[in-house]
């Protein structure tokens, strides 16, 4: 089974401003610093936040078991149309039957001071763990963005 689940919030900030927080590493850094009860730590497994780049999460207890560790690998970092795709690679979702599953971000201009933040989670799952879809949510991805694009918006004034 494949499905995809999306949220979209604007921030009054230009998209390039968005951007450079987002294409690389320095998100994972704000998560950590901003929102400490959503990511622990992370590690770089390799590559300096380009293509390629694999990244160890430590989420904080209370995760479904699965979710504490995983590694995820960028694989899409498109600065003309500020677009980054991360696949989860290890554990996770792949380890509560996932088969593949992928969040792409999108920062999409909105005139010259606003953007959009996309972001839209694409997975596919075994039939017989259909039920684990339930899992599936941009609740945290919403929070991140709430919080990086206010924090961003406070740095600016």
């Amino acid at each position: 089974m494949k499905g995809a689940v999306s949220h979209e919030l604007e921030v009054a900030l230009p998209a390039e401003k968005i951007w450079a927080v987002y294409r690389g590493l320095r998100l994972a850094e704000l998560i950590v610093e901003l929102l400490p009860n959503l990511l622990n730590k992370f590690e770089i497994i390799e590559g300096d936040g380009e293509v390629g780049t694999i990244l160890r999460l430590h989420w904080p207890p209370g995760m479904p078991m699965a979710m504490v560790i995983y590694k995820e690998k960028f694989t899409k970092v498109d600065d003309e149309r500020r677009v980054k795709e991360v696949h989860t690679i290890e554990g996770g979702f792949l380890q509560l039957g996932f088969s593949s599953y992928m969040v792409r971000l999108e920062i999409i201009a909105k005139g010259e001071a606003a953007s959009i933040i996309r972001s839209v989670i694409e997975y596919e799952v075994d039939d017989k763990f259909a039920n684990n879809v339930s899992f599936v949510s941009t609740t945290t991805l919403a929070t991140i963005h709430e919080t990086i694009g206010k924090y961003l918006v406070e740095q600016e004034s």
